[in-house]
């Protein structure tokens, strides 16, 4: 915007819609305080200053930030996000340790105002729903309480912010960038010292002036063009100068190591797909001894058209590794005898643990709360579910307990709970759900871990493959803050859960068990479902606010079918691109890079089999030599997918 010239001050840059997330949900304070954030320059020092709307015509804050403490305890400076959207990711039960901070003088509750030439660094990221966040530190090492933009314009910004700093990136986190005055010798001797590029041209300042995240992205890190896009769209004012202009500051892709997954790839036209029938016979796919005799048609019959519901509670089994493929019918009796006593031997741990202990157990305690909480609102609208004494929810809560005696180390996180209805709905039993939970979690347990590393990764991958497959709508979705695509967090971190009924829920689920054509089919599906949305957004005024607002909506409004045939038209059609790139190609697993412990060996389930059983006669001869025995539960084999 136009600055404004004042007698006191000039105001640089001001952006509304600027929200500060508090940790008051533990009081009885708003925890989300709408205001401005500005540049403003007093007597020739610019700072940055964030004033509460409710502060309005009072005086700017003059000091750097700090918060009312009329109870006169100890500062909090570990900003929680303030609100626990249902899709939070992470629900801890562990509390992080206080820090002081030294008194300074306030004059607004949350107002701040601090000299550019004291900020020492900012840190760019992203809500587990999309939108962006700031966080600023001073040089005295206190960081100011995180600005969420609901209204997009953290770029704006940084634009405004280069005008009197240089942005330069941390060689520790990618998402960090420390400032700098304008000394072009400084910024080039400590890029020097961190060698974080190949040339050591004199005009890195200028590069890294004219476009700082291709720059900081192109020698800090190998990056794809999800982020050349996502943080520079093609058409971005910083790049005026065309394919044939060699003069000026070289781009990005003349950076040695910048790895980029160009649109100029040519896909032909999308293949027609068509879906199957349902596979509806089981008994004469094994042989007189019950083994399944070709596993690998049945997971294509499978993939094809699912299963019919008669046969889900046989079919699910192998699928989720509770049984060997090639595992007899008495193989299976003895595992199922084998994985009931190690279930229960988890379960009366739990159960076992008094009030008294449970009070001096601050972990399982918070599991439990947290499992009741969520089982009190999983499905409650199936019948197998609903009602305040159903059964059904006695069994969610006593196999998701389990598992968090069986898995340590992960314990229970929000979204499980929805993993593991329809499993308990179809096999009707606690044992046998369980196990194919911890089958299920093999395949997304990453999704839950508290680093979100995996949930990052396949953000990317999936920008990965709109940029090969509609690089068009990926910009398009860039120009409006969204090309991190964080709107399609739910869909990935709960396999689409809540976008499809429960019915095509289990239709959906057993296509994605059988792994089929590739790993990352879900990927594709989210990709697809994109894609059906392209007339929606395209020459749209759409904003973030209102594309979020949309893909929400979709809940429910989705036809599986169609989605399914275009996830698989979309493999097809990268599949049989012969330029396409070794990026993508990785994420439909076209190409695996060697390794040698990815080694496989044909007697690999009979294996398995045998090492289920072994463990089951062990568990037999220990029952007999002692009944209260409590021995760790034996080994857990890892499941198969041939």
């Amino acid at each position: 915007m136009e600055p404004k010239a004042e007698t006191s001050h000039k105001l640089v840059f001001e952006k509304e819609g600027v929200y500060l997330h508090t940790n008051a949900k533990r009081s009885n304070q708003d925890t989300t305080i709408p205001g401005f954030i500005r540049i403003v320059e007093r007597g020739g020092e610019p700072a940055l200053e964030w004033s509460a709307l409710e502060d309005e015509g009072r005086n700017a804050a003059a000091v750097f930030y700090t918060k009312k403490d009329g109870e006169g305890g100890v500062e909090d400076t570990n900003f929680d996000p303030g609100y626990e959207p249902d899709w939070a990711v992470i629900s801890t039960v562990k509390r992080d340790r206080i820090r002081e901070h030294p008194p300074v003088k306030e004059t607004s509750q949350w107002s701040f105002s601090l000299p550019l030439s004291e900020l020492y660094s900012l840190r760019r990221s992203r809500f587990s729903l999309g939108r962006n966040f700031l966080v600023f530190t001073s040089r005295g090492g206190h960081p100011l309480p995180p600005l969420h933009f609901h209204r997009g314009g953290t770029r704006e910004l940084l634009r405004a912010l280069q005008r009197y700093i240089i942005l330069a990136p941390s060689p520790v986190d990618g998402r960090l960038f420390l400032a700098y005055p304008h000394d072009s010798g400084a910024l080039s001797q400590s890029f020097d010292e961190l060698h974080l590029f190949d040339d050591g041209s004199s005009d890195l300042v200028s590069r890294f002036i004219q476009d700082p995240y291709a720059t900081t992205f192109g020698g800090f890190s190998k990056v794809t063009n999800f982020f050349r896009g996502a943080l520079r769209p093609p058409d971005s004012p910083f790049h005026p100068r065309g394919p044939q202009d060699h003069h000026g500051p070289p781009s990005a892709d003349d950076e040695p190591g910048f790895e980029l997954i160009t649109c100029g790839v040519e896909l032909g036209p999308k293949p027609d797909v068509t879906r199957g029938q349902p596979l509806d016979k089981w008994e004469e796919f094994l042989d007189p001894e019950g083994r399944v005799k070709d596993p690998q048609q049945i997971k294509e019959l499978v993939f094809r058209g699912g299963i019919t519901p008669s046969l889900r509670k046989d079919v699910w089994k192998f699928l989720l590794g509770f049984y060997p493929w090639n595992s007899t019918v008495k193989e299976r009796e003895d595992i199922l005898r084998m994985k009931t006593d190690e279930y229960f031997r988890m379960k009366v741990q739990w159960k076992s643990v008094s009030e008294e202990q449970e009070m001096r157990n601050s972990l399982l305690r918070g599991y439990r709360s947290l499992i009741e909480r969520d089982v009190s609102r999983t499905d409650r609208h199936n019948t197998f579910f609903s009602g305040n004494d159903n059964p059904g929810l006695t069994l969610l809560n006593d196999v998701l307990m389990t598992y968090c005696m069986f898995n340590f180390d992960l314990g229970y996180v929000q979204g499980m709970s929805d993993l593991l209805a329809p499993l308990l709905f179809v096999t009707q039993n606690e044992v046998e759900s369980f196990w194919c939970l911890t089958g299920f979690m093999e395949m997304v347990h990453q999704n839950f871990e508290e680093s979100q590393e995996a949930m990052k990764q396949q953000l990317l991958q999936l920008s990965l493959l709109m940029k090969a497959l509609d690089p068009e709508l990926l910009d398009y979705l860039d120009s409006q803050d969204s090309g991190s695509l964080c709107f399609c967090f739910r869909w990935l971190l709960i396999w689409f859960k809540r976008e499809f009924s429960f019915e095509d829920i289990l239709s959906l689920w057993e296509v994605l068990w059988t792994r089929l054509p590739c790993e990352n089919f879900h990927l594709l599906m989210a990709a697809s479902i994109l894609e059906s949305q392209r007339g929606e957004f395209i020459g749209s005024d759409h904003d973030f606010n209102t594309i979020l607002k949309h893909i929400n909506e979709l809940t429910m409004k989705l036809d599986l079918q169609t989605v399914l045939r275009g996830a698989e038209a979309n493999y097809l059609q990268l599949a049989c691109c012969k330029e396409l790139p070794v990026k993508v190609q990785e994420v439909i697993g076209l190409y695996v890079p060697p390794s040698p412990d990815d080694e496989t060996s044909p007697e690999s389930e009979s294996h398995e089999t045998q090492q289920l059983l072994s463990q089951s006669q062990a568990a037999a001869t220990e029952t007999s030599q002692s009944s209260n025995s409590t021995a760790a539960a034996a080994a857990r084999p890892r499941p198969t997918y041939p």
